[in-house]
C-alpha cells in the first residue's frame, strides 16, 4: 500500500479516505480481506492505535466489517459502495467549483472545457 500522508489532516482520516478511494477504484473488491490492524500500521509505518482508530471509524461507515476472530473484509453492501463514490466525486465537483468560481468563470464556459477534457481521457 503507497499512501502519500500530509500533514494537513489526521492520519486515520488520510487512511479512510484512502480506502474509499482504492474501493470505487476497484483495487478492493466487496468481500475482500483487508490488513490485520497491525499489519496495516506495519506496512503504512503509522501508529497501531491509528489503525486501529481508523479501522473503528470504517466499521461504523459500513466500509468493512469483522465477524468474530476472522479477518476484516471490504463491505458488500451495494448501497454502501455506491455511497463511497458519489461522496468522492461529490468532493470533487465541490473543489471544482469553488476553483471555478475563485475565477469567476461562467458554469457553461467551465462545463464545456470539462466535457471536452473528458472526452480527451
Amino acid at each position: 500500500m503507497d499512501v502519500k500522508f500530509n500533514n494537513r489532516d489526521p492520519v486515520y482520516v488520510q487512511v479512510i479516505q484512502f480506502f474509499k478511494e482504492q474501493i470505487a477504484k476497484g483495487f478492493f473488491e466487496p468481500g475482500q480481506e483487508i490488513p490485520s490492524r497491525r499489519e496495516l500500521a506495519n506496512q503504512l509505518k503509522i501508529n497501531p492505535n491509528t489503525a486501529q482508530r481508523a479501522y473503528k471509524e470504517m466499521e461504523e461507515q459500513g466500509l468493512i466489517f469483522t465477524e468474530g476472530n476472522l479477518p476484516s473484509r471490504i463491505t458488500k453492501d451495494e448501497q454502501v459502495l455506491k455511497m463511497v463514490r458519489e461522496e468522492l466525486v461529490l468532493d470533487a465537483v465541490t473543489t471544482f467549483i469553488h476553483s471555478v468560481r475563485s475565477i469567476n468563470m461562467p458554469l457553461e464556459e467551465a462545463l464545456k472545457i470539462v466535457e471536452q477534457e473528458y472526452e480527451k481521457e
